[in-house]
């Protein structure tokens, strides 16, 4: 398993920050997002506790469900379902207030579900691809609200 971490200060207040993260479709702004889409809403907020969250990225689908929601400071999900296969051990975003604006850290655990060289693929391959484009999502944020 790989964990992976993308941070970044979006000079923005705290709550415009989270929402625009926690809506996903708005990561659509990024050239390497092609669709998000809520398929089920949240107990608490539609995109809160329980909400089903379906992405279709450049790099594959997910199907994501949301297992905790404490807005505006953070927000946890894990994969279910994938393609290409993968394990997932959970992500998190957490937002925290700084003088500049809006601190995020966006943290993701997973590795490639393949039967040979999984550890390898994920570290060379996936993790550098993950990176970026949680990067791009968190400059679209910026862009957007900045």
């Amino acid at each position: 398993m790989e964990t992976i971490t993308v941070e970044r200060t979006i000079p923005a207040p705290i709550d415009k920050v989270f929402e625009w993260c926690a809506v996903t479709t708005n990561y659509e702004r990024s050239p390497w997002v092609l669709r998000d889409t809520l398929s089920h809403p949240g107990e608490d907020a539609p995109w809160g506790v329980g909400a089903i969250r379906k992405h279709t990225w450049l790099l594959g689908r997910f199907h994501e469900r949301i297992t905790a929601y404490d807005a505006p400071h953070s927000y946890d999900y894990i994969v279910d379902r994938s393609f290409p296969p993968s394990r997932h051990e959970g992500g998190r975003m957490i937002f925290t207030e700084v003088p500049t604006g809006t601190h995020v850290t966006w943290t993701t655990t997973t590795e490639a579900a393949l039967p040979i060289a999984a550890t390898l693929i994920t570290r060379h391959l996936a993790k550098p691809v993950i990176t970026h484009v949680f990067g791009r999502i968190l400059d679209a944020c910026a862009a957007d609200l900045g």
